[in-house]
């Protein structure tokens, strides 16, 4: 252990993330209730799994929310639905620039350093950190990994030059947080995913041992893997090479958390971009085989929900979501502009609005919903919607009122998607036998029961 890591540590104080939590994005505010549901159920089968609601600053300028709005919907579906176990406001990927907006209302903070990987930091900022760690120029053989961590001088030269100038803008960001908001009261995460290449063992172990001397108490960090993460579709690439990464990289946290002093509970966060059903197996096996903790961060897919629960309504609803996707083929360079990185649309495969128009209820929503056996599902228009709700925020309260009036619809997609889909493969497998149609009855007969005492009480 270092003694810089070691004194750094020691004052640093910071609010404590659970084993497990996992992130869920609600752009128009309306779904963090059902939300809720996906996570009392989690909790009635024995999981507890710690609800995070993030939202970034280009979601809420495309949108026109504030950070605050977040918290208030988020406390409102506490109140009503009874969550007495923590919860938690993500300001996802923030910067400096845009970090003040989120003090006031959130107490977890995704630094987004992305823009600071590969700018070169200076030959003698790297000789100086070397010289500090000489443990990173040693033979590291982690338990459970076949190949040890072994980096030479000029591998961890050319790893400290690339990274170092990302964890001091990490360390910026960090300290201007706890000098406003105080360290005690917010969690911290670090992004590198956003990069062009995955991080292999030995630059994560580096990585971890610069935030270390930089104070960051990090609790999560999100590493680039191998494979595309596109925008509500599965993970694209090689899974068995993705779960020997995830497994390497538990072990290098376990590892430097003891070198570096790191928190206790430091953990993996997967910037998923949601729906990666075929790496929730892996990542199952691997919290089972290992014992740690894991961060699962999804994105915006709550809102392709809202369309599909629209769909299913039928009449002026699914007239609506029909609308939503004739204006989102009119505008697709546009939208598709800031997600080019992390979307995979194929123009060929798009339905024309025509096609749509003449669709029945049914249709709209077999083919936007992320059913992979189901011949109807069309990831090409998922996807083309997924980056469409600029679309329907430009509808404002007419695409408001009509979630308000298919809430039965929306609220039932949206629980069963976020339990059914990703909270049950990730963190059971087989075996759960709640599910969402059980807990509405559940819900409807606790009503009942409520109605009953306020007859008698009012007889």
């Amino acid at each position: 252990m270092t003694s810089s890591a070691s004194d750094a540590r020691s004052s640093r104080s910071f609010l404590p993330l659970g084993r497990y939590s996992f992130g869920v994005g609600d752009r128009f505010g309306h779904q963090a209730r059902a939300q809720l549901r996906a996570f009392l159920l989690a909790a009635r089968e024995g999981a507890d799994i710690i609800p995070v609601w993030n939202k970034s600053y280009r979601e809420h300028s495309t949108i026109g929310s504030e950070p605050a709005n977040v918290r208030v919907a988020a406390e409102a579906a506490i109140r009503e639905l009874g969550w007495t176990k923590p919860f938690h406001i993500d300001a996802d990927h923030i910067t400096l620039k845009t970090v003040d907006a989120f003090v006031a209302s959130s107490d977890y903070y995704t630094l987004d350093v992305a823009d600071a990987i590969g700018t070169p930091a200076p030959s003698h900022e790297v000789e100086k950190f070397l010289a500090r760690h000489p443990e990173l120029l040693q033979r590291i053989d982690l338990p459970g990994q076949s190949w040890p961590i072994a980096m030479s001088r000029a591998t961890a030269s050319l790893i400290a030059a690339r990274y170092l100038p990302a964890v001091r803008e990490a360390g910026r960001i960090y300290k201007h947080i706890a000098d406003v908001k105080g360290s005690a009261n917010f969690i911290t995460e670090v992004s590198m995913d956003e990069t062009g290449s995955p991080q292999k063992p030995d630059e994560l172990f580096l990585i971890l041992a610069a935030l270390a001397d930089e104070g960051v108490p990090l609790q999560a960090i999100a590493p680039k893997f191998t494979g595309r993460f596109n925008k509500g579709v599965d993970y694209v690439g090689n899974v068995n090479q993705f779960e020997a990464e995830f497994r390497a990289d538990i072990a290098v946290i376990a590892h430097a958390i003891k070198v570096f002093n790191l928190p206790d509970n430091l953990k993996l966060s997967v910037h998923s971009g949601s729906d990666k059903f075929s790496i929730y197996a892996p990542i199952h096996r691997a919290l089972r085989d290992t014992g740690a903790g894991l961060h699962l961060k999804t994105a915006g897919t709550t809102w392709l929900e809202e369309l599909i629960g629209l769909a299913e309504a039928g009449g002026e609803a699914l007239a609506l979501a029909k609308e939503i996707y004739a204006e989102a083929c009119e505008h697709r360079d546009e939208l598709c502009a800031p997600y080019a990185a992390v979307i995979d649309i194929d123009p060929g495969k798009l339905p024309s609005p025509s096609q749509v128009e003449k669709w029945s209820s049914e249709q709209y929503a077999s083919a936007l919903r992320h059913d992979q056996k189901s011949p109807e599902f069309n990831p090409s228009f998922r996807q083309l919607l997924h980056v469409g709700y600029k679309i329907a925020a430009k509808l404002g309260r007419r695409y408001l009122d009509m979630l308000d009036a298919c809430e039965a619809e929306i609220s039932r997609n949206v629980t069963s998607n976020l339990f059914e889909r990703h909270l049950r493969p990730i963190f059971w497998a087989e075996g759960v036998t709640a599910t969402v149609a059980g807990w509405q009855e559940r819900e409807e007969a606790d009503r009942s029961k409520v109605a009953q005492i306020h007859t008698s009480s009012n007889a």
